[in-house]
């Protein structure tokens, strides 16, 4: 039997895994009291608002794919909240800004996250929002030890808590420093919100009419109110060294909320794979499943195999930055993007050497969008720039790394759920006075050019790069799984996909061996920086195939060992039999069954 580094979990009864450990005892927790995946999810991810605060919190956004037992295909759960009324192009523009800061208050869209979790606990859990909201509150207002990199985050911006962000001071900086690694550390701030919204609810005598109000409290009571209070006066620095006010209003918070829609997916091999819709980025994982339809991956980790994946996701990529935007506003070409077709005039331009070049597919009638991307990447630089010079809190959040978290449960009945949850991180913004988390910054997404289908407007949804996976194998098999990492996403799950389904690894095989990714895009976050050519790659893929992938024209760059994704993933077999893995990488993440 091959070595892994956590055993490949097996059961029956449930399976849970993500980014921290104390969400997955808990999701555990709640599938021993009765529940189901989606009870599992909606608690896992409270928990990780609050024991991963530097990427996560519940004032950002989740995009979730929910299955049904005995359903085929599953539905998609879109907390991605949409730009204010007051987000216009013209206003932006008229701050001085060329494209949206990646922090502070003009960053920030309608926080869907919380509206996301209640919609799922109400139309897919049985448990009550007590049981599902207790851990979370437990750990914000009696403390959890707090992760090192979570400490170092705070450490770093120290000085634009105190100086610029003073109202996110009181709760990152207890004492007045930085809080050590390990420590119990509490936002109390945060338990008193979630403790609040559930007296509020409990007012109510029903399950789904608590959760209702649930809804209530915090998109028109006293969490809309305090996010409003605070904006109406609010004037602080962000990513571009200036002040800015934001536009969220209370009013543009009543007005919206989660929502299920259906979901894209190609068949591979004979499974089908499923991704949330073109205002996310994970169709660019089915193009590259389409564009490598035809090719032989059986050994996913020979250097020609990593050539092949790295140079389909360039081409998906490059489709992505072009085409992809909210369909609500914008006529996608869809069926195009994920056809056979299309697909094999990738496939066909891909040669033996790395690609240098930045190569949207021709789409008729679309023509003017490759043009104004390939415009847009000509007339910046294409190198992030560098963030020595300047004010030091511009430094400090313009370097600001950007992640998240995932969290994967199938239950006993064979419901399931994958979903990424993000936004609301310590770095993006200042903490709300009285809830003790920040808003979001998902709006950097968007650009201030009009006619594009990632242009800024009120209503709409940015691009996301969050991106959740599930697929049904061709007897049945159902496959949850994710990783947090921005761009690198659907890069790293794609890859875990392959190994699993043509290397025939197991999930802790697929996770465990070398990863890699390019920057051979165009970033979705502030500064939208490209490096053309790049690929890291993990030590562990071999000097051999690390040459070899030198000589084809790969601009590779080496990673730390074991630093390249958080991946996670749960699967039931056609026999019912449950499996779990979690990376090993940081040493956080696990997977917990029986």
């Amino acid at each position: 039997m091959e070595f892994t580094t956590r055993p490949d979990l097996l059961g029956t009864f449930g399976m849970v895994a993500s980014t921290h450990y104390l969400a997955s005892a808990v999701g555990m927790k709640l599938l021993e009291a009765g529940g189901r995946a989606a009870d599992a999810a909606v608690g896992m991810g409270f928990v990780l608002n609050v024991v991963e605060p530097h990427l996560n919190g519940p004032l950002g956004e989740v995009p979730a794919l929910v299955l049904s037992a005995g359903q085929d295909a599953p539905e998609v759960l879109c907390g991605q909240g949409t730009a204010p009324a007051g987000a216009t192009i013209a206003h932006y523009r008229g701050e001085g800004l060329e494209i949206v800061p990646g922090s502070g208050l003009l960053a920030t869209v309608i926080p869907g996250a919380f509206d996301a979790w209640m919609v799922m606990l109400r139309d897919h859990g049985q448990l009550s929002l007590r049981a599902v909201l207790e851990p979370a509150i437990h750990y914000a207002s009696a403390g959890h030890p707090i992760l090192a990199r979570v400490c170092a985050e705070i450490a770093e911006l120290a000085p634009v808590f105190e100086t610029e962000w003073p109202t996110s001071a009181p709760v990152w900086l207890p004492g007045g420093s930085a809080p050590r690694p390990g420590s119990l550390f509490r936002n109390e701030s945060l338990g008193a919100m979630l403790a609040r919204i559930l007296r509020e609810a409990e007012t109510k005598s029903g399950r789904e009419d608590q959760i209702e109000a649930a809804r209530d409290a915090f998109y028109r009571g006293f969490v809309a109110e305090a996010i409003d209070t605070y904006l109406r006066d609010a004037c602080v620095i962000d990513a571009t060294g200036q002040r800015h006010k934001g536009v969220l209003t209370a009013d543009d918070m009543a007005g919206w909320q989660a929502r299920f829609e259906p979901p894209l997916s190609v068949d591979h091999r004979g499974w089908q794979v499923y991704k949330p819709g073109f205002w996310s980025q994970g169709p660019a994982q089915l193009q590259a499943l389409r564009i490598l339809e035809h090719d032989t991956l059986d050994a996913p980790l020979d250097e020609s195999a990593v050539h092949l994946t790295v140079e389909a996701l360039k081409r998906a990529f490059a489709d992505r930055d072009t085409y992809y935007g909210d369909p609500d506003f914008f006529d996608v070409p869809a069926a195009r993007l994920l056809s056979r077709e299309h697909a094999g005039a990738h496939r066909q331009a891909i040669g033996a050497s790395a690609s240098l070049a930045l190569t949207p597919g021709v789409i008729e009638g679309h023509e003017a969008l490759a043009d104004a991307f390939l415009a847009n990447v000509a007339a910046r630089d294409v190198a992030p720039p560098g963030i020595g010079a300047g004010e030091p809190t511009m430094a400090h959040l313009t370097d600001a790394k950007r992640d998240t978290v995932h969290l994967d449960v199938i239950d006993r009945w064979g419901n399931a759920v994958s979903a990424t949850p993000s936004g609301g991180w310590l770095k993006s913004s200042p903490v709300v006075p009285g809830l003790g988390v920040p808003l979001n910054s998902r709006a950097q997404m968007f650009w201030l050019d009009e006619g594009l289908p990632t242009s800024l407007g009120p209503g709409r949804r940015p691009r996301t790069t969050l991106s959740p996976s599930l697929a049904r194998g061709p007897e049945g098999e159902i496959l949850c799984y994710g990783t947090p990492g921005g761009d690198q996403q659907d890069q790293w799950q794609l890859a875990l996909f392959l190994r699993r389904v043509h290397g025939q690894m197991s999930l802790q095989q697929a996770i465990d061996a070398p990863l890699f990714f390019t920057g051979h895009l165009q970033s979705s976050f502030y500064p939208r920086g490209i490096n053309l050519g790049h690929l890291m790659v993990e030590p562990n893929l071999g000097a051999d195939a690390i040459h070899a992938l030198r000589r084809r024209g790969h601009r590779v760059d080496v990673a730390q060992p074991w630093s390249i994704g958080r991946l996670t993933a749960v699967e039931r077999g056609a026999d019912t039999v449950l499996r779990g893995a979690a990376t090993p990488r940081l040493m956080q993440a696990y997977a917990i069954g029986r």
